[in-house]
C-alpha cells in the first residue's frame, strides 16, 4: 500500500445528510486533525430545530476540540433530500462563497441512502477542484465496498470516537446497529486493509497529484 502525506490542513468542510453522519463516517479523522487554529465548517441537511440539532452541535464540538467550528443544520425532512435539491444546493453554494477548504469530508456517491447519495452528488457542483473524501456508514442496506483511501486511527482515538458517539447521540442508542461492536468492528477491518490496527475508509472520485522528480 502506498502512503501519501497531505500538507498542513488549515480549513475543512464537513457535510452530512443527517445529524450523526459526520461523526459516524469521519469522527476519527476529525479527532486526528483537530487542533487550535483549524477551521471547520459543518453543514447538515436535516434535523434543524430538533433535539438532533442540539446533539449534533454538542458532538461536533467534542470531535473538533480547539478548532474554530461553525455548524449549520438545515430543516429538510429526513429521507426527502431529492425533493429539496435546490435548498441544499443553495446552502452548499453559500458555504462555498465563505470558504476555500483544503479538505472536504462528505458522504460517498455510492451510498444506498438517497439523502447521503444526493448530498454526495451535489458536492462537486459547488466545490470544484477540492479534495473530497467520501466516508462510509454501515447500515442494513449492505452497501459497503472497498475504500480507495484510508486514515489510520491511533487506538485511543478509535476508542474516543466510539465513546463520543455513545455520549452525544442519545436519540440513536435504541437502534440495533448503533453500538461499540459495529463501529470498532468496521474500524478494525479498515485497519487490517491498510496495515494499521484501526482506520476509517474513504472513497475518492478524483485526486490531483503534484509530483516532482
Amino acid at each position: 500500500m502506498i502512503g501519501l502525506t497531505a500538507g498542513r490542513i488549515q480549513r475543512i468542510v464537513v457535510l452530512g445528510a443527517h445529524c450523526d453522519d459526520i461523526a459516524i463516517g469521519a469522527g476519527g479523522t476529525l479527532l486526528t486533525l483537530a487542533r487550535p487554529g483549524l477551521r471547520v465548517d459543518a453543514l447538515v441537511s436535516s434535523g434543524g430545530g430538533t433535539e438532533r440539532e442540539e446533539e449534533e452541535r454538542s458532538a461536533l464540538a467534542a470531535f473538533c476540540p480547539g478548532a474554530d467550528l461553525d455548524v449549520t443544520v438545515l430543516k429538510t425532512p429526513d429521507g426527502r433530500l431529492p425533493a429539496h435539491w435546490d435548498e441544499v444546493k443553495n446552502a452548499l453554494e453559500d458555504l462555498r462563497s465563505r470558504t476555500d477548504p483544503d479538505l472536504i469530508l462528505a458522504p460517498r456517491t455510492g451510498d444506498a441512502h438517497q439523502d447521503h447519495r444526493g448530498l454526495a452528488e451535489l458536492v462537486p457542483t459547488a466545490f470544484r477542484g477540492h479534495l473530497t473524501l467520501g466516508y462510509e456508514i454501515v447500515k442494513w442496506d449492505g452497501d459497503l465496498t472497498t475504500p480507495t483511501a484510508y486514515v489510520p486511527l491511533r487506538d485511543e482515538l478509535a476508542g474516543k470516537k466510539v465513546e463520543l458517539l455513545q455520549r452525544h447521540y442519545a436519540s440513536q442508542r435504541h437502534r440495533p446497529w448503533y453500538d461499540r461492536e459495529a463501529f470498532l468492528g468496521l474500524a478494525r477491518i479498515r485497519g487490517i486493509e491498510c496495515q494499521a490496527r484501526y482506520a476509517e475508509g474513504f472513497h475518492v472520485q478524483k485526486m490531483r497529484l503534484h509530483l516532482e522528480g
